[in-house]
């Protein structure tokens, strides 16, 4: 058997792999959806309140992508129209981004039911269970 390493990047590959095509057709890449998504959820909890700054975009998703890369994937969601710059430093979608951004959910719902085919719901939640407690553990090792 592979060790857990070996199957947590070839996972993370193949979904990166397989989001990056799925979303092409929408000019998006895997980070630019999770960009988008950040800004969308962050949006929604403060019921509409200001625009999501860029740092709490990057924080979020650090252990997603480097800093480079969210980067780029903040600047490929301004160009594409789907968020906006109300104030410097700050995203906000676009009302033609979040419709847009809806219609994509759709396709991305169907890919996860596909990705996951097979994997009866208890599974995964163990499964993410135990990648959760894996590295809560590894994160409080004392520095050496």
């Amino acid at each position: 058997m592979k060790p857990i390493g070996y199957w947590l990047n070839r996972t993370d590959q193949a979904l990166t792999r397989s989001m990056d095509s799925l979303l092409a057709e929408h000019g998006l890449t895997r980070s630019a959806w999770q960009v988008l998504n950040v800004v969308q959820e962050a949006r929604d909890a403060l019921d509409g309140g200001p625009p999501t700054r860029d740092h709490d975009v990057l924080t979020v998703l650090a252990a997603n992508a480097d800093a480079a890369t969210l980067t780029a994937a903040v600047e490929a969601v301004l160009a594409g129209g789907w968020a906006a710059r109300p104030e410097p430093g700050r995203l906000a979608l676009t009302d033609d981004g979040r419709a847009r951004l809806a219609g994509v959910a759709e396709r991305v719902h169907a890919f996860r039911d596909l990705a996951t085919a097979g994997i009866p719901p208890e599974e995964y939640r163990t499964a993410v269970s135990v990648l959760e407690r894996m590295t809560r553990n590894l994160e409080n090792l004392p520095a050496t």
